[in-house]
């Protein structure tokens, strides 16, 4: 990471006060930024960001993506724009689809439009594997706010702002995420809720999250969609290995503690995908990152190729969680131990 990218950058965090946002503010400090704007409508979290922190680059923004005029007045002077803010909850927002919708796609919609009237110099869109191929509302919408963010780019005219997108895996021990649930439920004395015992999932650890968007803000030009490359686990031997580990610092025995399948929620996915065999086309691989490479319209002058950054074309035709090599019991003991 280049310490003077950052340097003296006015740098606005939607949903800042979130897992990745508050861990992005923090990283995000130690490249000496002029001002780091952290938005998000959870007072409770600005206060308390701003007491850990107790910086003077530091300006907590109380307001909420949906409001399109506030979003304007906060990206006044900004350079670059990480947005995070987002329901992603699958359960919550198959039950709440209308306000999936409202934050997750018009709310999306608020942010690029700010970017563009205020001429924000780049937008970082987060998104989810939950975008490829959608089975839910959350995956749907998060996908329709991919769209946007890449279209956007044919929507400025001549003004500077780009815009991209990341796509995620699970991130582990995020909040909300199924390892801090785990836990709770072994602290409880159980059951373990396991939805389906052959259930797959792509997953990565906050630092890494962090580290990829600010390295896709550096490398971004407009139209790319950034993927990690990232293990995959069984949920099952997941929470297996969870139950051996903390059932004793809880005061049980691992067979005290049982594990209950009890299906697949609504719109949920046995497995999840990074990129389809379409992406696949104009997927390249940078190291640890994928780049999925914009089309280029009939009228368009080809874009850059990711060649030309010392990328490579892929040889991946998908790459899909029920397809890769899954962790093994002792590797998922290694990586707990490195984030627990």
């Amino acid at each position: 990471m280049s310490e003077n990218f950052y340097k003296g950058k006015k740098i606005l965090v939607t949903g800042g006060v979130g897992s990745i946002g508050s861990q992005l503010v923090k990283k995000l400090l130690s490249f000496d930024p002029s001002t780091i704007r952290v938005f998000d409508n959870n007072e409770t979290g600005l206060f308390d960001l701003e007491q850990e922190l107790h910086s003077n680059r530091i300006r907590a923004l109380v307001g909420d993506i949906r409001d399109r005029d506030r979003l304007i007045l906060a990206m006044d002077g900004i350079d670059y724009v990480f947005h995070t803010s987002a329901l992603k909850h699958v359960p919550l927002c198959e039950y709440n689809p209308f306000d999936a919708v409202k934050t997750n796609v018009l709310g999306t919609q608020n942010v690029l439009e700010a970017a563009l009237t205020q001429e924000v110099q780049k937008v970082i869109n987060i998104s989810t594997d939950k975008a490829v191929s959608p089975t839910n509302v959350m995956g749907a919408t998060k996908l329709l706010a991919e769209r946007l963010t890449i279209s956007a780019n044919y929507y400025r005219g001549n003004k500077r702002t780009v815009f991209s997108s990341v796509r995620f895996g699970n991130v582990l021990n995020s909040r909300g995420s199924v390892i801090p649930l785990f836990r709770k439920q072994i602290q409880d004395g159980g059951p373990v809720t396991v939805t389906d015992a052959h259930m797959t999932r792509f997953f990565m650890d906050i630092p890494k999250a962090v580290d990829l968007i600010l390295a896709t803000n550096r490398m971004a030009e407009g139209k790319e969609i950034f993927i990690l490359k990232m293990p995959a686990l069984n949920i099952m031997d997941l929470a297996e290995v969870m139950v051996e580990q903390y059932a004793p610092i809880f005061g049980y025995s691992p067979e005290d503690i049982e594990i209950k399948i009890i299906g697949k929620r609504n719109g949920e996915k046995l497995y999840e995908e990074l990129f389809t065999e379409e992406d696949a086309e104009r997927a390249y691989e940078c190291g640890n990152i994928i780049i999925i490479a914009p089309q280029t319209l009939w009228y368009e002058e080809p874009a850059k190729s990711p060649l030309e950054k010392g990328c490579v074309k892929s040889t991946m035709t998908s790459y899909s969680s029920s397809k890769v090599p899954l962790l093994t019991k002792d590797q998922i003991r290694n990586v707990l131990s490195s984030i627990l």
